[in-house]
C-alpha cells in the first residue's frame, strides 16, 4: 500500500502555506491598483466595571489631536488612518467612565476659568505605527499607538505627564487590509483606554482626587520618579497575541508580552533649549 493519502494531505497543507503567504501580498497589489487603503477607527468603549472617581475634572483635545492622521506609503500601497475623531469619542467616553464630572474646553485658559475643578488633562497621540499581513507572515495586522497626558492644577499649573501605549492586533482574512487595520487600529485604542481606566487611580494624583482634593503643581523631578505599569490587556481574535515588547515599526510576535510593557508611565522631563 502507497502513502498517497499522506502525500496528498502533505501537498494540501503546503498548498494552503503558499495561499496564505500570497494572499497578502495579491492584496496589496490590488490595493495599489484601486487607490490604497482609508480608515477611520472609532472604538465604542463597554461600560466600565468600576466606581468612577469623586471629581470634577477639565479635559482639553487639542486640535493636533481632533485632525490626527497618519500617512505613509509602502509596499507601493497609499494608507491613511483618520484618528481625529475616533479619539475624540474615544477621550469623552474614557474620562466620562473615569470621573464624576467632566468639563470640556479648547484650551486650558478656557478651561480653567470652569468652577470647582479638580484637575485638568490634556492628551495628545504621539505616534501611531503598523505591521501589514506581508510583515507577519501572512498572519495578523498589528498597531501601536503611542500618547502623552498632560496633567495640570485647576488654575493651570503644570502637575504631572504620563506616557501610555496601546497595542492590538487582527487577523488578517482574505485579502482585505482596511478591515483588519481598522480592527487593529480599534484594539489598540480601547488597549490604551483600559490601561488608563486602570492604573490612573494608583497614581499619586489620582489618589488626591480619589478624595475630591485638587492635584499640585509638579515639583523638581528626583532621579527616583517613576510608575509601575500594568499588564498588557489582550486583544486578538481568537487567540491572544500580544504586542507588548516589539518596537513600533515591527510586527508583535506571539507570547512575548512583558506584564509591564505599554502601561501608564511618568513622562520624562523636557529639557529646556
Amino acid at each position: 500500500m502507497t502513502p498517497t493519502g499522506l502525500s496528498a494531505g502533505a501537498g494540501r497543507l503546503e498548498l494552503a502555506h503558499i495561499v496564505r503567504l500570497a494572499a497578502p501580498v495579491v492584496g496589496l497589489a490590488l490595493l495599489a491598483a484601486c487607490g490604497g487603503v482609508s480608515i477611520r477607527p472609532d472604538p465604542k468603549l463597554p461600560k466600565a466595571l468600576i466606581e468612577p472617581i469623586p471629581a470634577r475634572v477639565g479635559i482639553v483635545i487639542p486640535d493636533e489631536m481632533k485632525k490626527f492622521a497618519h500617512k505613509e506609503t509602502r509596499w507601493g500601497v497609499d494608507w491613511q488612518v483618520a484618528l481625529g475623531n475616533g479619539h475624540q469619542h474615544l477621550v469623552h467616553d474614557l474620562f466620562k467612565s473615569t470621573f464624576n464630572s467632566v468639563e470640556e474646553g479648547d484650551s486650558i485658559d478656557n478651561v480653567k476659568i470652569k468652577p470647582g475643578l479638580k484637575a485638568i488633562f490634556e492628551p495628545r497621540i504621539e505616534q501611531y505605527s503598523f505591521a501589514t499581513a506581508r510583515e507577519t507572515g501572512g498572519r495578523y495586522y498589528a498597531v501601536t499607538i503611542r500618547y502623552r497626558v498632560d496633567l495640570y492644577t485647576p488654575t493651570g499649573e503644570k502637575a504631572d505627564s504620563y506616557t501610555l501605549t496601546g497595542y492590538g492586533n487582527a487577523l488578517a482574512k482574505g485579502v482585505s487590509s482596511g478591515k483588519p487595520l481598522e480592527r487593529a487600529s480599534v484594539a489598540a485604542m480601547r488597549d490604551a483606554a483600559a490601561k488608563f481606566l486602570v492604573q490612573f487611580p494608583e497614581q499619586p494624583a489620582g489618589k488626591r482626587l480619589a478624595l475630591n482634593e485638587a492635584v499640585e503643581a509638579e515639583k523638581a523631578p528626583t532621579l527616583s520618579a517613576g510608575v509601575t505599569a500594568i499588564d498588557v490587556v489582550p486583544i486578538d481574535e481568537p487567540t491572544p497575541i500580544e504586542a507588548a515588547t516589539t518596537p513600533a515599526l515591527e510586527p508583535p510576535k506571539p507570547d512575548t508580552a512583558s506584564d509591564e510593557a505599554g502601561g501608564l508611565e511618568k513622562a520624562p522631563e523636557k529639557k529646556a533649549t
